[in-house]
């Protein structure tokens, strides 16, 4: 029978190599918006491609490679771990190279898009978001990250 007088044990600091959670917190809203994201890119993606590639085949095609990469993040989000969050890092960075580029090029030359995909003209379509989405997670992966420990 344990004794009254003890005390109950501290809880266990994290290790410098484990993350706090990628999908806790501001994380959660994270993994909530790239889940969303992942079924409005993929379902539109799908119809466009199943019924009217012809009309666009380029625009339909980054809607649809917009939708993976929302899909591969969105799981790295909900796994967690460091492994999951270098995947995440990793695919933030090319989904806003995919909206800067993508963005900057229906801009520069709108003939070449005859149809919009989620990143055409920075995401104006969905509210900018498919460019505030990628710089807040890339920011969040990063806070979120193994901290270096302190000597007491």
């Amino acid at each position: 029978m344990p004794e009254a007088d003890a005390a109950p044990e501290a809880p266990k600091a994290p290790k410098a190599t484990e993350a706090p959670g990628i999908g806790r917190g501001p994380g959660r809203l994270l993994l909530s918006l790239y889940g969303v994201f992942t079924v409005a890119a993929l379902s539109r993606a799908i119809v466009q491609i199943s019924t009217q590639f012809h009309e666009a085949p380029l625009a339909y095609t980054l809607s649809l490679v917009a939708g993976i990469i929302y899909a591969v993040i969105t799981v790295a989000l909900w796994r967690g771990g460091e492994a999951a969050r270098r995947v995440a890092l990793v695919s933030c960075t090319v989904e806003l190279i995919g909206v800067l580029v993508v963005g900057t090029m229906t801009l520069v030359d709108s003939s070449a898009f005859p149809d919009q995909t989620v990143w055409s003209d920075y995401g104006i379509g969905y509210l900018f978001l498919p460019v505030i989405v990628p710089v807040s997670g890339l920011l969040w992966l990063r806070r979120s990250g193994p901290q270096p420990q302190q000597d007491a």
